[in-house]
């Protein structure tokens, strides 16, 4: 019976996730599927930046990060983060955004939305810290390029540095299910992009030959 509360939180926490507003606030309000116009088809913000607006981007983005947020915050606010389920109530955001109960196709990469979960977890700040502080140090000092690789990267340093840092076992369980689930739809999405790597003072060399990135 103690694990219902949780077993609620994670099925709150899917239906949220699936939610994909970068797909519907376009269809919505400018009467255009991102996906269809998009060359990746993918229902994610940036998509919804370069085809809607800045204006829908931006609410977009907002909403994204809520619909993570909010399950996590109120299951750590009200249940706390010492049951193993609770890595599950962590993921699950991820998890709908990516696999939406609705969409066969299915959904966006969970980059947003992560963000969002991390947010939710409110006083325990290190994850969050930890993605945000890989994401500037791979996109400003050591520069991996194209964005897919370097989303790889600072998933996987994220999940390694909450490992050693924090020591609720189920956020950092939790943290490397969301990890996992970025990772794998962005291999999902390979199309053999090369790695480059580059410090801040290096001009990269110009790719040939290179498919847009949208």
């Amino acid at each position: 019976m103690k694990h219902i509360p949780y077993l609620l939180f994670i099925l709150f926490g899917y239906l949220s996730g699936s939610m994909l507003y970068a797909y519907f606030l376009p269809k919505w309000l400018c009467k255009m599927d991102i996906t269809a116009l998009s060359r990746d088809r993918n229902p994610g913000t940036a998509n919804a930046f370069s085809f809607a607006g800045i204006p829908i981007g931006i609410a977009v983005v907002l909403l994204e990060l809520f619909k993570g947020f909010l399950p996590v915050f109120l299951a750590m606010r009200w249940l706390g983060d010492h049951d193993l389920l609770f890595a599950l109530v962590m993921a699950a955001p991820a998890i709908g955004h990516a696999f939406p109960f609705w969409r066969k196709g299915g959904g966006g990469k969970a980059i947003a939305v992560s963000f969002g979960v991390m947010l939710g977890l409110w006083e325990q700040y290190r994850p969050l810290l930890l993605l945000v502080g890989f994401y500037l140090l791979f996109s400003l000092v050591i520069k991996i390029d194209p964005h897919l690789h370097r989303t790889v990267v600072t998933f996987l340093c994220v999940s390694v540095g909450c490992l050693l840092v924090v020591r609720s076992i189920p956020v950092v369980l939790g943290t490397a299910l969301v990890s996992g689930v970025v990772i794998f739809k962005h291999f999902a999405a390979y199309q053999g992009e090369k790695l480059q790597v580059h410090w801040f003072f290096e001009h990269p060399p110009k790719p040939q030959n290179e498919k847009p990135n949208f």
